[in-house]
């Protein structure tokens, strides 16, 4: 069995959970179209693997799927198709963080949440107390936190940098993430667990909002 072998394994297996995973948001309405981006760390590599842009997020299969510097988001070699263009919030993330994981959706309440609680031209703090879905987030006080909504730049890399100097700044932030009128992106060890705690940041901007604590 020869390195390169093992090499094209690890990615058409990272490659199909991928795959799967974006169906199943799709699915849950979650990335409508082609919006929405997920990626993984290659295991004992520098390497990730994005969803490609412009792509059916419904009918994904291992093939659609780019590899890229996990912390750059640089593309590693010429393919037939373009990263996503917002790798490099997902190598921001990657650099600074532990994360082997990172989604990015456009599900509706955290979207309104993020239309409602941003800024255009700063970072603003989302906080949240209280509500028993924190501890599904790894919290070190699973009571309370702040979710930092950043501005929408048109130039995702500035975006990125936004990202990567509040994450290293702020080593107790929550896996997740709002950017203004756009969506929410969250991380973990692996697909499932940042998938787990989308779920939670999802249902919590839901009561926010039922809840009239986001005007």
């Amino acid at each position: 069995m020869t390195d390169e072998w093992v090499d094209a394994a690890v990615r058409r297996r990272a490659g199909a959970q991928l795959a799967a995973f974006s169906r199943a948001l799709y699915e849950r309405g979650w990335m409508p179209g082609t919006a929405g981006n997920l990626s993984v760390r290659l295991p004992g590599s520098g390497t990730a693997l994005i969803t490609a842009s412009g792509r059916d997020k419904g009918d994904m299969t291992e093939a659609d799927m780019v590899a890229v510097s996990a912390d750059t988001g640089e593309e590693l070699a010429q393919e037939r198709l373009r990263a996503s263009a917002e790798t490099t919030i997902h190598s921001a993330v990657y650099r600074t963080t532990h994360a082997d994981a990172v989604i990015h959706v456009h599900s509706p309440y955290a979207t309104a949440v993020a239309c409602r609680a941003g800024d255009r031209t700063r970072v603003t703090p989302l906080r949240i107390e209280r509500f028993e879905l924190l501890k599904g987030l790894g919290l070190a006080d699973p009571a309370r936190t702040e979710v930092p909504v950043f501005p929408n730049w048109p130039d995702v890399p500035r975006i990125a940098s936004d990202v990567a100097g509040h994450l290293a700044a702020t080593p107790d932030a929550p896996p997740g993430l709002l950017i203004t009128d756009h969506g929410i992106t969250t991380w973990g060890r692996d697909l499932a667990q940042a998938r787990n705690r989308l779920e939670c940041l999802e249902s919590i901007c839901q009561l926010l909002l039922l809840t009239g604590s986001i005007r």
